[in-house]
């Protein structure tokens, strides 16, 4: 058992914690679901052997506790009120999801839910700091959409859309 903690440390591991990988991967599903990549790199990093992280996975994603299509379509369902498409591919790949799982996780996002996310965003950047103009609107509310992973025709149509009703709503300047 020494001999194992001393080799997880020289690589830069910690040694296990008490009990088996797969007590510690219930534990973590218990919090939230995991991507089979993510759950293989936090029992890794937790210091557990490489066969038995792959033992522990392969059981829980054929008992059902882990599955990446269902995954990605959860996080897409939870997180495309507030992120773009470009941002949900981005994090669908860092949590080890291929790109053919996230394309049909994303490909339940049409470019009306995309603008209708952008949109209600921009509502509120817009609420908070008017701008008098659609370039500065653009350039203030619009960067905000494209950082949240929104395309650049979504933020464009989002901006034009939100000044419109604004403007639509703002009263006559000439009291008529």
């Amino acid at each position: 058992m020494a001999e194992r903690s001393t080799s997880s440390r020289r690589r830069g591991r910690k040694p296990p914690a008490p009990g088996t990988s797969y007590d510690a991967g219930l534990r973590l599903l218990a919090r939230r679901a995991h991507s089979l990549a993510e759950l293989r790199r936090k029992l890794t990093r937790r210091g557990y052997e490489e066969g038995e992280v792959d033992s522990t996975v392969g059981r829980l994603a054929q008992m059902g506790y882990l599955d990446d299509a269902a995954f990605a379509r959860g996080l897409v369902r939870r997180r495309s009120q507030t992120r773009g498409s470009l941002a949900l591919a981005g994090e669908l790949a860092g949590k080890g999801i291929d790109r053919e799982g996230a394309a049909s996780a994303l490909a339940a996002l049409d470019g009306e839910t995309d603008l209708a996310a952008a949109t209600r965003l921009a509502e509120r950047l817009y609420a908070a700091k008017p701008s008098p103009g659609y370039r500065e609107m653009l350039a203030s509310v619009g960067a905000k959409l494209a950082r949240r992973g929104f395309p650049a025709s979504v933020v464009r149509a989002a901006c034009r859309t939100v000044l419109a009703d604004a403007q639509a709503g703002a009263p006559d300047p000439s009291g008529a």
